[in-house]
């Protein structure tokens, strides 16, 4: 039981590593979560046990990492929006052009 925890823990903590560093870092709040109950619930299976912890550590350590870097990215992160009137006439001159090609195709 012991080693099923640490393993979905390992795999959950490294998949919110890797959201964390992507554009999809809103998303590495799930796995983080996941991962930190599966450290602790692991903790709570070896308690009794003389064994080494190092591992659960390690999945609490990349845990926190990747909160970390998904608080940050969350708070400064700031979305720039560009000129939009450039693309409504481009949008404008698109449906221009399709409604010109479809009006010189001819269907039997």
């Amino acid at each position: 039981m012991k080693k099923t925890l640490i393993i979905l823990g390992f795999v959950t903590s490294i998949l919110a590593l890797i959201l964390a560093v992507t554009p999809l870092s809103k998303m590495a709040y799930i796995p983080s979560i996941a991962a930190l109950i599966f450290g602790v619930l692991a903790m709570y299976t070896s308690k009794g046990k003389p064994s080494s912890k190092k591992s659960i550590q390690l999945i609490f350590l990349m845990t926190i990492i990747a909160l970390a870097v998904t608080t940050y990215k969350a708070v400064f992160n700031t979305v720039e929006v560009g000129n939009t009137e450039q693309l409504e006439q481009k949008e404008e001159q698109l449906e221009e052009e399709s409604l010109d090609e479809l009006e010189d195709l001819e269907i039997d």
